[in-house]
Order: structure tokens, then sequence, then C-alpha cells
């Protein structure tokens, strides 16, 4: 019995400390959990369905389709009545307004010949078409800004983490002269030398967890995503590859990617529609009418309920819809024009975004062979002939400086080689270059 209460005191004060515990966890912010790294699948994905401006895009699209509806509607019919002959001055001393009046109720309905409707159906399908090309368009252009913005955080991670390894590393030089100092190797004014440029260590590691968090926040605005930055975090893999499709090969996926160019094409399909649709609008439409009357002011019991019918034909004389022809006439020529622009603009897109990737790729090559490997070499020989005394503090401190520049500049170099190879993903409409 004796260890049952004793088990029971134990449980019941680790569940208030638990409790304590969950309490006071809001106070301490460093300890939130990051969410799991997305990849770029994972942030293309989210921002095709939470991005707000893609969202908006897709309600034109959902409006053109309403507009295929009201283009297919009939003509309504109409509905109208006649009252005739109501007496207004008594007959014979009697008022019967309603004795001896005539009815007529009749209906009309407009017959649209030469198939206006379905020209009108086929011309808003054909707009339809080009709010989807065009939302897609907008989907790519985005997605190119989504790509930069992704690949600026890869970039900044990158220069974090080797803003924290340039740090430990001369972290250990400053632990081995100290030691110097201490058994008087080292001159005072060279290790005060020394542990003044560790300020420029700290501070580049603190500029690069602001520009980290910059970037982060940044991507976050085009996902449309609360999440605080410190808990957000993508992966991916932050290098340059040296295989790219020939500029034919893309400019011939460009041709048959790109959605503005599509866009383009089908405005000419679109405005060869509308023409015919203007010939059509040019035609007579008759309108037929039916009537039924009742008058009972007939003697003959038999001619009191009548039925009529009309056909109203008008004459198309002078409006024959020549002013609409012939604007749809020249839309057709204007559109075909506007698509050997977007051609042309597509050829140049690519070939201006393959000219950008080949050069990142030129710059970053004696970097991948020789410099990367140099810059370490010198620095640690430096490093390694200082400390024994063979060389000076100032050769040092430049091994150390030629270091970090070449070890930035390649990560910049990297980064512009992704962003160079978003816009050729771009240029061409589709990803080429994962």
């Amino acid at each position: 019995m004796e260890h049952k209460l004793v088990n029971y005191r134990r449980w019941k004060a680790w569940s208030r400390a638990l409790v304590l515990l969950l309490l006071a966890f809001p106070l301490f912010p460093g300890l939130s959990f990051c969410q799991q790294a997305l990849t770029w699948e994972q942030v293309r994905d989210k921002f095709e369905t939470a991005n707000p401006t893609l969202k908006a895009a897709q309600i034109n699209i959902e409006e053109s389709r309403a507009n295929q509806t009201t283009a297919y509607l009939r003509p309504n019919p109409n509905l109208g009545v006649l009252a005739d002959g109501t007496q207004l001055v008594p007959h014979q001393g009697v008022w019967q307004p309603l004795v001896g009046t005539d009815y007529s109720p009749s209906v009309n309905y407009l017959h649209e010949r030469r198939h206006k409707r379905e020209l009108r159906l086929e011309s808003a399908k054909k707009a339809t078409d080009i709010a989807s090309s065009q939302f897609h368009d907008q989907d790519r252009t985005l997605l190119s800004t989504l790509r930069s913005a992704f690949v600026l955080v890869l970039q900044q991670k990158a220069i974090l983490a080797l803003a924290k390894a340039n740090l430990e590393y001369y972290d250990k030089v400053l632990g081995i002269s100290r030691e110097r100092f201490r058994v008087g190797s080292m001159a005072r004014i060279d290790l005060d030398r020394l542990e003044l440029q560790r300020v420029q260590y700290e501070s580049d590691l603190e500029s690069a967890r602001v520009a980290l968090e910059d970037a982060k926040i940044q991507l976050l605005m085009l996902l449309n995503d609360r999440t605080p930055a410190s808990q957000f975090d993508v992966t991916g893999t932050f290098d340059a590859s040296d295989q790219i499709p020939s500029p034919d090969e893309l400019h011939r996926m460009a041709l048959d990617t790109r959605p503005d160019l599509k866009a383009a094409i089908q405005a000419v399909e679109m405005a060869k529609t509308n023409h015919t649709l203007a010939i059509s609008n040019g035609s007579t439409d008759p309108t037929f009418s039916v009537w039924y009357t009742y008058n009972p002011s007939f003697n003959n019991p038999f001619d009191k309920h009548t039925i009529g019918m009309s056909v109203n034909i008008p004459l198309r004389i002078f409006d024959r819809n020549q002013g609409e022809k012939a604007r749809t006439l020249l839309d057709i020529g204007l559109n075909e024009r506007q698509r050997d622009a977007a051609e042309a603009q597509v050829f140049s897109d690519v070939d201006t975004a393959y000219a950008n990737v080949e050069s990142n790729i030129i710059l970053l090559r004696p970097y991948k062979e020789k410099y990367l490997a140099q810059a370490v070499r010198v620095r640690d020989t430096v490093t390694y002939s200082y400390q024994r005394g063979a060389a000076s503090l100032l050769d040092f401190l430049n091994a150390e400086s030629d270091y970090r520049s070449v070890q930035i500049n390649y990560l910049t170099l990297i980064g512009t080689y992704l962003t160079a190879v978003a816009q050729l993903n771009q240029a061409v409409g589709r990803e080429v270059i994962p």
C-alpha cells in the first residue's frame, strides 16, 4: 500500500511539472518548432493554390465561361394584349363598358438566321480559350518571380552557413594565437589586431541572418503564408550544371509551350470568327407574329373568334452592318501582326535567357576547376606558416580576406546562375532545367 502511495505522489508531481512546462512554453519564443523544409515542387504547388493574384485571375476564366451561356441564348418572344371597343358613353341609358370589347393577345418571335447563335457561342468559347492562355501566361511570369525568391533563400542560407564556418575557423585561429601569446611567442599588438578582426566575421554572420530572414519574408508573401520566418524553411540543390539544351531545341519548345504566343494565335482565330459573325449579322432576321382575336360585335357567332399571322422582314437597304464587317476584317490583320510580334518576342526572350545562363556557366567554371581549391589551399598554407612564425600577420589577414571574397563571389554566381535558369524556364514556358 505504501509503495502505491509513493508511485501516486510521483505521478502527481510529474503531472504538475508537465502542466507548468506547457504553460511556460509560450514565454520562450526561441523554442518554437520549425515546420518541415519545403522543396521547390511543394513551394510551387502551394503558390498555385494560395496566391491571391492567381486566384483572382482564375475568376476571369469563369466569367468568360459565363459569357458563353449568354452568347448562346435565343431571343425572348414578346407577348402583347390588345383590348379595343370599350364603351365610354352609356348605350340607351345603360353603361356596360365590357360589352362589345375586342380582345386580341399576340406573340411575336425574332428568328435569327445564318447561324448567329452558333457563331456567338464559338466566339465566346475562343474568348475563354484566350482567357485561359492569359492565365497560364500570368502563372508563368509569377512562377519566375517565385523561383527567384526561392533561389534567394537558398543563396542566403549558403552565405549564412559560410559565415558560421568562417567564424568557427577564425575562433580556432584565435584560440591558438591566445595560447601563443600566453607562452610569449606572440606580441600583444598582434593578438589585439586578430581579436579586432573578429568583428568583421560577427558582422558578416549577423548580416547573413538578416538577409536570410528578408528573403524568407518575400517568399512567404508570394505564398500568402502567415508563418513566422523563423519557422519557415526551404530545401533544394544550390549548385550549377553545365547541361543546357541547344538554342534550336529551346526555340521549338517555346513555340509549342509559350501561353502568350498561344493566346496571340487564338486571338487570330477569334478575329476570323468575329468577322464571320459580322457578315451573318448583316443578314435579315424575320419576326413572326401570331395573334388571337375575340370580337363579340359580329352578328355571326362563328366570327367572334379569329386567328391571324404575320411576318415582318426588315429591308436591309442602308444598314447591312458594313462598318462592323470592315472593322472585324481589319482586326484579323491586326491580330496576325500581333501574333508575329509575339513569336519574335519568344525568340528574343529565349536567346537572351540562354546567353545569360551560358555566361554564368563560363564564369562559374574556373571557380569549380581552380579558384575554390586555390583559396582553401592559400588560406590553410598561410595560416600554418603564420602560426609557426614563417608568415606575417598581414599575410594571414590578406589570405583570410581573399578566401572570404572567393567564397562569397562563388555563392553569388551560383545564385545568379539559378536566377538566370528561372528566366530561361520562363522564356521557354516550362521547366527545361530543374
